[in-house]
């Protein structure tokens, strides 16, 4: 019995309201530039993903965030298409989180210790650093049906080291950044 191939295409460029075909250098050098502008405030770095079904493909969102917490907030996003409808939510989750993930690990050697230069010395002075991977899954099983993977798709987080996992309702930056982009179509080029 063969394996099923996965028809998938994953856009290598970000973009956000402002600024197309930013590549991860690009991206890096906005977030250290965004937190060199006040070396003295806590940040929250948040990366997630969120998706949408369009009849047959999945379109997936992953969102990078900096939030200069009550003071401003630096984003952008790119997109992925399986061409194919994920209906498993099992399925559609884990291919956010692993999207996350993958972004996660792009970021971590240009962003990390450059922020971290920039913010060390003023630890007792207000700075702070704290990385999330956000997992669009809540944990209430009554109200949210991917509650019974959130177990699997934190662990996989956790297993990362470097970014904590966070869940409905605290995951702003799958079901709520991420997801404001994936409502609109893809035209795909076959």
């Amino acid at each position: 019995m063969g394996k099923k191939s996965i028809a998938f295409h994953e856009e290598t460029l970000f973009q956000n309201l402002s600024e197309c075909q930013l590549s991860i250098e690009d991206v890096s050098e906005r977030i250290v530039r965004f937190v060199s502008e006040d070396v003295r405030a806590p940040y929250q770095f948040v990366i997630g993903t969120d998706s949408q079904v369009f009849g047959d493909y999945t379109k997936f969102v992953t969102g990078v965030i900096i939030r200069r917490m009550g003071r401003g907030v630096w984003a952008c996003y790119r997109q992925s298409v399986v061409r194919r409808p994920i209906l498993s939510i099992r399925e559609k989750l884990s291919f956010e989180t692993a999207l996350s993930q993958q972004t996660g690990y792009q970021f971590m050697e240009p962003v990390f210790p450059a922020v971290e230069g920039l913010l060390l010395p003023y630890l007792y002075h207000g700075a702070a650093f704290e990385a999330y991977i956000d997992i669009d899954a809540g944990t209430e099983p009554h109200r949210n049906p991917t509650s019974m993977f959130v177990d699997e798709m934190v662990g996989r987080v956790k297993a990362m080291g470097m970014y904590e996992p966070r869940t409905k309702p605290e995951s702003y930056g799958a079901s709520s950044y991420a997801n404001r982009f994936t409502k609109r179509p893809v035209r795909l080029v076959m």
